[in-house]
């Protein structure tokens, strides 16, 4: 073998990890001797992925539902023996050039054959299109290699033989052909056979026997399989009343059902009267025949058994015992035409039958069959043309989805595992994966440090489906459950998605740099509300109990018990009320103080000193989400998210900042766009509120570190400046 190692493999730096790059050939030849530790994925599920189910199913040869590195090796070895220039595999597109088989060899036969067959016997190439019906490669008027003849292998020529194996077909059904139509086998035609001379060889036995009613026999067995299911369960009751008297408390059980349906109309055919024995059980008691005890259920029957069956055979009686009932089958049951034997070809008759065992129909349908199985050989390569003209459409996309991972890197492809493309909240995602169980996935994606939004996606006509969409741009504030989108496939076909679990996790360094600010205006927000409801609730209470003291007529309230007194209302305190506006004004006049203070600081610096000062507490702030932001952004991977979904990824996918934001995009008006007015009529004016709120903040803080900053300082004479206190302002 050559050394692998003087092989000049060519890799790319791609998102931090290196992956092969497959440039021609050579590299598909010598892929084998590539270490599997720098495969990007050694193992590929076959669920979830958008490659072709029947290319799946050739890769996956031990049915397992995973596609493993050593049988894409073996589909690779294979294809690049049967292809004169394996590099066609990292080509796009489906059409295999029959330049590309070797000359003179069973391929090229099968796919000339394959082409004639799609009415272009003068093509110079063949594609998966030309394979889409099995039907008109391998039609029934051919041989197909199989071993199965439908009857139109027969011929026009041989109307006989054609009509042997219809009757076949039609008494013993049939094994489906390679073209799709039901044909006979080997075993099927020996079997046919052999039921036919069991008939024959029983008729004739039972040409000896006389029927024991002559002519009248068919009915009297009619007779006798109307009723025969009621008898037997009749006698078995009776049996198991004498093993057990309390066995027979299943029929006074119905019996109680019977009289509660007798309310209303009964009729003989009624099924609940039908579902009721002959006659009352009782232990070894024989069947009447007659009498008021019987089920008028089954009145008629019982008279046709006993005049076609009984009175002929056992003579007149008025009641029937299980040895004499035993006795009547085993007079009828040997005259049924099914006991003769070759019951599944007794609809053909004796003398059809007869015809076919001693003619040569046997040996017809015996020579057609191993003439169908000499083409084993040219079907077996039709076959490899197919499984060919698949390998050479996807497998190379295989390789570049397991091997390496090219296609997700690429902006003008996507990977296998990427289902669509979800429109939610004002973006689209293209990083969408199937999944199965979303709880069961999540336990394992949520490793990704990925924000995962997990949606169900229904169509009318189709079944509903989750993908779960990594969202790499934007933010996560509008987003809950229940929150809906439109999701599109990979074919184009649009499905309504709704949110129904996300996984939290950052999103992009905008919105960490704006968390600390919103989580603040919603914490004022909350604030304000909650006073605000406190107070109207209050001011309620007090309009309605005015309300009701003024209101002409009013009944005065009843006086409270003396126990429950409640305590006299304290009298109005105007010093009080004074101490609380001197307290307000002292807090307006410190926040005023601080505001002039920062100002004239401000005004003090340099310009690049105040924005300095500025930008400090801005990353005082801000800082420390996005340092933590960016810290779980680099670790982003898409390993836990395939992972989770049957894939053995085999490196780490990172999906660093620049790459995400390729993943996801946020709506953005398009190039050369302009708004017609330069105002919005309708603009909500509390965007700027927040920002000057939050402005005036800063600048708060600011006074305050730059007061705290300029009071610590030393004074001139070495030591800190005495804080002197006026009595007389006190």
């Amino acid at each position: 073998m050559p050394d692998a190692a003087r092989h000049p493999w060519t890799f790319n730096r791609v998102a931090g990890f290196d992956q092969v790059a497959l440039r021609g050939a050579e590299d598909l030849r010598r892929l084998p001797e590539l270490d599997l530790k720098l495969w990007a994925a050694l193992s590929v599920p076959v669920q979830g992925v958008t490659l072709d189910p029947r290319t799946l199913e050739l890769l996956d040869v031990d049915g397992d539902g995973r596609i493993r590195a050593p049988a894409i090796l073996e589909a690779l070895r294979w294809t690049t023996a049967a292809l004169q220039d394996p590099g066609l595999l990292l080509q796009p597109g489906d059409a295999l050039p029959l330049s590309a088989l070797e000359p003179k060899s069973a391929l090229l036969a099968a796919a000339k054959r394959i082409a004639a067959s799609a009415g272009a016997p003068q093509a110079t190439s063949i594609s998966s299109a030309d394979l889409a019906d099995p039907a008109r490669i391998f039609p029934a008027e051919t041989h197909n290699g199989d071993g199965v003849v439908p009857p139109e292998l027969a011929g026009a020529d041989a109307p006989e033989l054609r009509r042997t194996l219809a009757e076949i077909v039609a008494c013993l059904g049939g094994v489906p052909d390679r073209s799709g139509q039901p044909g006979v086998d080997e075993a099927t035609s020996e079997a046919f056979f052999a039921a036919a001379e069991a008939y024959l060889a029983r008729s004739q036995a039972a040409e000896r026997l006389p029927l024991p009613l002559g002519e009248e026999t068919s009915a009297a067995l009619a007779a006798l399989d109307a009723i025969r299911a009621k008898v037997d369960d009749y006698f078995v009751r009776c049996r198991l009343a004498g093993l057990d008297p309390e066995s027979a408390a299943a029929t006074r059980h119905d019996l109680e059902a019977l009289r509660e349906a007798a309310q209303g109309d009964l009729s003989p055919g009624s099924e609940l009267l039908a579902a009721l024995p002959l006659a009352r059980i009782e232990p070894g008691r024989a069947l009447p025949l007659a009498g008021d005890d019987l089920n008028p259920a089954w009145l008629q029957a019982l008279r046709a058994l006993r005049q076609r069956a009984l009175i002929p055979l056992l003579g007149e009686r008025e009641a029937l015992s299980e040895s004499e009932w035993e006795e009547l089958l085993a007079t009828l049951e040997p005259c049924r035409p099914a006991a003769l034997g070759g019951a599944a070809v007794a609809g053909l008759g004796e003398a059809r039958l007869r015809e076919l065992v001693e003619g040569q129909a046997r040996a017809e349908v015996a020579a057609l069959i191993e003439a169908d199985r000499t083409m084993a050989e040219e079907v077996e390569a039709l076959a490899a043309v197919e499984k060919l003209v698949l390998f050479r459409r996807d497998l190379g996309t295989l390789l570049h989805n397991s091997v390496s991972f090219r296609d997700f890197y690429s902006s003008q492809r996507q990977a296998i595992f990427q289902a669509g493309t979800l429109y939610l909240d004002g973006r689209s995602c293209e990083l969408c994966v199937r999944v199965g169980d979303p709880a069961q996935h999540a336990t394992t994606a949520a490793l990704s440090g990925t924000y995962l939004a997990y949606c169900e996606c229904t169509r009318e006509g189709s079944p509903p489906f989750t993908v779960a969409a990594a969202l790499t741009a934007g933010d996560c504030e509008a987003l809950a459950l229940g929150r809906r989108g439109v999701f599109y496939d990979r074919a184009g076909l649009d499905y309504d998605a709704c949110v129904v679990k996300v996984i939290d996790h950052p999103i992009s360094l905008r919105q960490a740099f704006w968390a600390p600010y919103k989580r603040l205006a919603k914490l004022a927000e909350e604030g304000v509300e909650r006073i605000s409801a406190a107070r109207d609730s209050s001011l309620a209470q007090q309009v309605s109990g005015q309300t009701a003291k003024g209101m002409p007529g009013a009944a005065p309230p009843p006086p409270a018990p003396a126990a429950k007194a409640a305590p006299a209302a304290a009298p109005f305190d105007v010093a009080r009320l004074a101490g609380l506006l001197a307290a307000i004004g002292l807090a307006l006049g410190a926040l005023g103080a601080s505001v002039a203070t920062l100002i004239n600081g401000l005004i003090q610096l340099e310009a690049w000193q105040a924005l300095l000062v500025v930008l400090g507490l801005l990353l005082l702030i801000s800082g420390p989400s996005l340092i933590v932001a960016w810290l779980k952004l680099r670790r982003r991977s898409l390993a836990p998210v395939l992972d989770a979904s049957g894939w053995a990824v085999n490196a780490k996918i990172r999906i660093n900042i620049p790459f995400g934001a390729s993943l996801t995009q946020v709506a953005e008006l398009p190039p050369g766009a302009r708004r017609a007015q330069s105002e919005d009529p309708y603009r909500d004016g509390s965007g700027w509120r927040w920002g000057a709120l939050i402005a005036v903040g800063l600048a708060l803080l600011a006074g305050v570190l730059w007061a705290s900053a300029s009071g610590s300082r030393p004074s001139a004479g070495g030591g800190a400046a005495p804080i002197r206190s006026d009595s007389r302002g006190s």
